[in-house]
């Protein structure tokens, strides 16, 4: 659905105003998800065991305050388990990871906030579009909502979070990123999309669902560390399938906490993304679409590209920092660039005389 349409009310410069303000804020929110994910490969998420959302923009000022947020930080599971000899210094390294992590947040939650309220205040905003911008302040409010629940599920008896909640967590953060971006698309360029066929439409639409799946899948992979066992490519320590494939039982439960599995259906689901995506490459170049539906397939297709060798890459290497970090990145190109393909393809074709 456009979200602008039937808004003639609008002037183009207000458009393009607000659609430079909500690509502002999807790109903080593509930032957003790459420092979650320096947060959660530094081990960092855990080390702020307080949600302050009015107060937590200061840090601890005076040794004094150190000591006593890293006295809370010793009596949970993580630090027993995981670092019991971790000194002061050490707790500030991962400590300000998580600080970084949660104030980016509210600064979202300002940087969207506030031009919203002067938009609507200033009588900016067409009607129909502020029941979508009222969802996306919503629906950042609840992420944060979120962010504390997964948090508190690493305090007891456990040294991570719940993987189940990490991925809610990426997965709402992806949801509004692609919100924000389909909102902007929209009040940019509303008439000059593309009347194209049901096929490629269909396709395009089809591919954005399984990147976001794809996404999912990696959060369940980092929040089990899969990634750190049957570090070979293409096969799995030498089968397409390893032998502890299907080791637990209830065999569902396999897809959501056995390593071997959960590695092993990111896999397959990145192979899906990257059959799809060059599918559509073939279909933009057959299908005599427009220059920029073309642009964006050409874009698809080098960003899939990049994200396999980066996959493969991160697991060869065993989870690198830095290569993980670009990992995640890429599949947030992944998943920006097919959701601007399939707008591109989504206006309806006109109805025959």
């Amino acid at each position: 659905m456009d979200a602008t349409a039937d808004t003639p009310g609008a002037s183009t410069i207000n458009r393009r105003n607000i659609a430079i303000w909500l690509l502002a804020c999807s790109g903080m929110v593509a930032a957003m998800v790459i420092i979650g994910g320096i947060t959660r490969l530094t081990e960092s998420g855990l080390s702020m065991t307080e949600w302050r959302p009015l107060v937590g923009w200061i840090p601890p000022l005076s040794e004094v305050e150190w000591q006593r947020v890293f006295d809370r930080y010793r009596q949970t599971s993580e630090y027993r388990i995981q670092f019991p000899g971790m000194d002061l210094e050490g707790f500030k390294t991962i400590f300000w990871w998580e600080y970084i992590h949660r104030v980016w947040g509210r600064l979202i939650g300002l940087v969207f906030g506030l031009p919203l309220l002067w938009f609507i205040l200033r009588r900016r905003i067409d009607k129909p579009l502020i029941p979508h911008l009222v969802a996306l302040f919503a629906l950042g409010a609840l992420q944060g909502v979120i962010g504390w629940w997964m948090v508190v599920s690493g305090f007891v008896d456990r040294d991570d979070v719940s993987q189940y909640r990490l991925t809610v967590h990426l997965g709402m953060a992806i949801v509004i990123l692609g919100y924000l971006l389909w909102v902007a698309l929209g009040l940019l360029s509303r008439s000059d999309r593309e009347a194209a066929p049901a096929g490629p439409k269909t396709l395009s639409r089809i591919v954005v669902g399984v990147a976001f799946a794809t996404i999912l899948s990696g959060g369940m992979v980092a929040g089990i560390n899969a990634g750190f066992i049957h570090n070979t490519w293409p096969l799995m320590d030498g089968g397409l399938l390893p032998d502890d494939f299907a080791a637990l039982s209830p065999v569902w439960l396999n897809a959501f906490e056995n390593h071997a599995t959960v590695q092993f259906l990111h896999r397959m689901l990145a192979y899906v993304t990257a059959i799809l995506a060059a599918m559509l490459w073939l279909r933009a170049r057959s299908a005599g679409l427009a220059a920029r539906s073309r642009l964006a397939a050409n874009l698809l297709a080098a960003a899939v590209i990049l994200q396999l060798i980066l996959g493969i890459s991160t697991l060869l290497l065993v989870v690198p920092i830095t290569l993980a970090v670009l990992h995640q990145a890429g599949a947030v190109a992944v998943f920006a660039l097919a959701l601007w393909y399939s707008w591109e393809l989504s206006a309806p074709v006109p109805a025959r005389a």
